[in-house]
């Protein structure tokens, strides 16, 4: 590694650090202490003032046009499902068959099933409300406390969610690895289905029994349901159920490999499927009252309340993601990845982890890997689908506060930056790891 590429390395580390002092020591808004990092890395390595404040506005600008829509019409469905009683409804006819004891499966089995077309924002922002209206108040039969339970049960619905992310296509994520490696997208979906269940269960539910301990989770997205309202379970999970098939058409089209109609291709955009999730919540949620000025007002005010934290805190993390991206870093990984000094698949683990930590973004990491791998896969003639894999579980370990996610995951977590990095952080790192076993445990047997 030349001296350039450690002091790369070196002004990162202090950048993130620097941004982790001032939020979780001083007690800064995400906002910004995520800037003040992305500028002290940007000066650090002496990018021109004024390219460093245009990195900085399209970092912040790049990640608010997808994910800022998806959070906002999130946000508004969600409003709507607890308003009008849906998500609890919802949520306890889950509890009442998989029981309190169960109801940490009962979260993983719902991410793993609704989560699959969806991106991580779009399946967090639709699940994570329902799972915190339905457990709110709820009284444990054991003596233990409601917001422990609840927490373990939104870990483990995003266990599901993050599974998903890393090891199987048709989640966008794997599928851009699948086509830059050119592997097989049944095989790699059949393998991706072994590993990523006992990974869920054990980065999920079981990790998530020894993380919440003394965990304190507080300010929860909450909204007390209209009593006038209370829509039955089956209407709730219509509208739930609508954007994931919307999204799904989509994605297996386009794994398919024919021609998406324009059609689908409007309708299957996350943005758009959502938008039209809200319509159809207007009509079966509220029914009646869908015209009512008042719950309108009401449902958009608790909406955006707490959107605006969220998106100053996602968006700085897209800025800072942006900095480190402009200033090498990626290319500095890619430089050592050509050294193969370990085994393939080893290696696109550790080339996909190493670009996730620095720059924050999972497409980032598996893009970026896929494309340095791309050449390693013919020279060794090493399964492609495995790769795929160990590229995901890379592109998912150690979420912090440079991931844009970070902060969406800490508002619904209600945790403090601290607790959540004790809780998602090592749930992410767990996946990533406990992933890599498994595709090493296949190149075996396969």
């Amino acid at each position: 590694m030349a001296a350039a590429d450690l002091w790369l390395l070196g002004i990162s580390i202090g950048g993130i650090a620097l941004a982790i002092l001032l939020i979780a020591r001083l007690g800064l808004h995400p906002f910004v202490g995520l800037l003040s990092g992305a500028f002290a890395i940007g000066l650090a390595a002496q990018l021109p003032p004024d390219k460093l404040a245009q990195t900085i506005e399209k970092g912040f600008g790049d990640i608010l046009r997808g994910t800022g829509m998806v959070v906002a019409l999130g946000l508004g469905l969600g409003a709507m499902l607890q308003i009008s009683g849906g998500a609890r409804a919802l949520a306890r006819a889950v509890l009442d068959r998989t029981g309190e004891r169960y109801a940490t499966l009962g979260g993983l089995a719902a991410a793993l099933l609704i989560g699959m077309p969806l991106f991580f924002e779009t399946g967090t922002v639709l699940l994570l409300p329902i799972i915190a209206a339905g457990m709110a108040g709820q009284k444990i039969s054991n003596g233990g406390q409601s917001a422990t339970l609840r927490l373990r049960v939104m870990l483990s619905t995003l266990a599901g969610l993050s599974v998903l992310h890393a090891l199987m296509p048709p989640h966008p994520g794997p599928l851009i690895a699948v086509r830059e490696l050119g592997a097989d997208p049944a095989r790699t979906m059949l393998l991706g289905l072994i590993a990523a269940v006992p990974t869920a269960l054990i980065a999920g539910p079981l990790l998530a029994r020894f993380t919440t301990r003394g965990v304190v989770t507080e300010n929860l997205p909450l909204i007390e349901p209209d009593e006038g309202l209370a829509c039955p379970a089956w209407r709730a999970l219509i509208v739930l159920l609508l954007p994931v098939g919307l999204i799904a058409a989509g994605a297996l089209m386009r794994m398919g490999g024919g021609e998406v109609s324009p059609a689908i291709a409007l309708v299957s955009d996350p943005v758009v499927a959502l938008l039209l999730a809200n319509g159809a919540g207007l009509v079966l949620l509220l029914g009646p009252r869908m015209a009512d000025r008042t719950l309108q007002d009401m449902i958009w005010r608790e909406a955006m309340l707490p959107a605006g934290g969220i998106l100053l805190g996602i968006g700085a993390g897209g800025a800072l993601k942006q900095v480190l991206v402009d200033i090498g870093l990626p290319a500095m990984f890619g430089r050592l990845a050509q050294a193969n000094f370990v085994g393939p698949v080893v290696m696109a683990w550790l080339v996909a982890a190493a670009i996730r930590v620095a720059t924050g973004s999972a497409t980032v990491a598996t893009i970026t890997a896929s494309a340095i791998m791309a050449g390693v896969v013919g020279g060794h003639g090493v399964d492609p689908s495995l790769i795929v894999m160990a590229i995901g579980a890379g592109s998912v370990f150690f979420s912090h506060v440079n991931d844009p996610g970070f902060w969406l995951v800490r508002a619904y977590l209600g945790t403090s930056t601290r607790d959540t990095f004790r809780t998602w952080s090592m749930l992410e790192s767990a996946i990533s790891v406990v992933g890599l076993g498994f595709v090493l445990i296949l190149a075996r047997i396969v």
